[in-house]
C-alpha cells in the first residue's frame, strides 16, 4: 500500500510507529537468500514540486523498494562498500542484507541489483530468533570488518565480512558509556569511523538515539583512538538520532527523526562541529535540512556519505518500514554542496 499524500500517510505512519508492528524472523538455516527488489523511482523529494534544491543540499534521486519476500524490509543501517555502488547493511530484525545500487546515464539511482539476506548467527552458526538479542541499528565498515551497535542487549560487536557467509563476531568492543545510562530501545544507532587524517585517526565513534544524561543532552562516546571518551551530543528540539557519518573535513553528519501525533514524522539532518566531538564535551551544529511528510521521507533510519566519481560530496538515506504494509523502504540520494 502507498500512501502518497501528507493527510494519509500521516495518520497511517502514525497508527504504524504506534502499533510496533512485529518484525518477520525467518527459521531454520541462516544460508544467504536472494530477494528479488521492485523499485519505483522517485523524481521530486518535495511531493508535487520539481524544486531540486533544500539549502545546501541538491536532491539527485530515489527509489522506493519493494519485494515479495517476507523478511525485506527493517532496513536500520547501511554502508557503501564502493562508493555509490555494492552495500552492506543490517535490519533491526537480524539479518545482514547486501546488494547493488544500478544507475541511470545521469548517476541517478535506477534500482537495486543482487539483493541478498542473511540472518544472523550464534557460535554455533545457527539463526537467532530473538530480536532482542539481534535488533542491529548502526553500521561501521573499515578494512573488511563490519562493526555493529545492538540496542535492547546493548553492545557493539565486531564482524568480518563474507557476502556468501557472515559468521559470529569476532569479538566485542567496549562502548564506554556506563550500561545503566542507555534506555532499553535507545541505544546506540550511530556507529561510525572518524576521519582518517583528523584529531581522531579514524577510530570509532558511537551515538545513541535518546539515551540522556542528566542535563538532556545524548549519550556518545569515542570508543578507538587516541582520544577515547564519553562526550554527549546537544538534543536539539524533540528528534531523536537514527545515524551518522564523517564528512571530509572532519564534522559530523547526523540523521535525526521525529514523531508526534500532531505533526507525524519528520527527518532533520544536522552537521555537528567535528572539534566538538571530544572527550567530555557537548557537541552541537547547524541544522542543514529538515522535511515532513509534505516530502518524500518514512522512518528514516540509516545514512552514508561517500562521493562520486565527479567528485560530488554524496549523501545517501533509508527508512526501515518496520514489516508494515502503512510504512515504505525509501532511499533517497542527495548531493550536499560545500561552502
Amino acid at each position: 500500500m502507498i500512501l502518497s499524500r501528507g493527510g494519509f500517510r500521516t495518520v497511517f505512519a502514525a497508527m504504524a510507529l504506534l502499533a510496533g508492528a512485529a518484525s518477520a524472523l525467518a527459521t531454520g538455516s541462516a544460508s544467504v537468500e536472494p530477494v528479488e527488489i521492485s523499485a519505483r523511482p522517485i523524481s521530486n523529494f518535495h511531493i508535487g514540486h520539481d524544486e531540486k534544491n533544500f539549502g545546501p543540499l541538491e536532491f539527485v534521486g530515489g527509489l522506493e523498494m519493494t519485494s515479495r519476500m517476507r523478511d525485506f524490509g527493517a532496513l536500520s543501517a547501511f554502508r557503501f562498500l564502493n562508493p555509490g555502488g555494492d552495500f552492506i547493511g543490517v535490519a533491526d530484525t537480524g539479518f545482514w542484507f547486501f546488494g547493488t545500487v544500478a544507475r541511470d546515464a545521469d548517476k541517478r539511482p535506477s534500482g537495486i541489483q543482487n539483493f541478498r539476506m542473511q540472518q544472523m548467527v550464534d557460535k554455533a552458526g545457527q539463526p537467532i530468533d530473538k530480536k532482542w538479542e539481534v535488533d542491529a541499528e548502526g553500521l561501521a565498515v573499515q578494512d573488511g570488518i563490519a562493526t555493529v551497535g545492538f540496542e535492547r542487549n546493548h553492545r557493539v560487536a565486531q564482524f568480518k565480512i563474507n557476502p556468501d557467509d557472515m559468521k559470529a563476531p569476532l569479538k566485542q568492543l567496549d562502548f564506554l558509556v556506563p550500561a545503566l545510562e542507555l534506555r532499553q530501545n535507545r541505544g546506540f544507532e550511530t556507529v561510525t569511523h572518524a576521519n582518517v587524517n583528523g584529531q581522531h585517526q579514524g577510530g570509532l565513534v558511537v551515538v545513541s538515539e535518546k539515551s540522556l544524561d542528566k542535563s538532556g543532552n545524548i549519550y556518545a562516546a569515542i570508543i578507538e583512538g587516541p582520544h577515547k571518551g564519553v562526550f554527549t551530543v546537544k538534543r536539539n528540539g524533540d528528534f531523536d538520532i537514527t545515524d551518522g557519518a564523517f564528512l571530509p573535513d572532519g564534522d559530523l553528519l547526523l540523521l535525526e527523526r521525529s514523531f508526534s501525533m500532531a505533526g507525524g514524522l519528520r527527518m532533520r539532518l544536522r552537521r555537528i562541529y567535528g572539534e566538538s566531538v571530544e572527550k567530555g564535551a557537548v557537541a552541537d551544529g547547524p541544522v542543514l535540512l529538515e522535511a515532513d511528510m509534505s516530502y518524500q521521507i518514512d522512518n528514516m533510519e540509516g545514512l552514508d556519505v561517500w562521493t562520486r566519481d565527479d567528485g560530488a560530496l554524496m549523501v545517501s538515506l533509508i527508512s526501515d518500514d518496520n514489516h508494515s504494509i502503512l510504512q515504505r523502504n525509501l532511499y533517497l540520494e542527495f548531493i550536499l554542496h560545500q561552502d
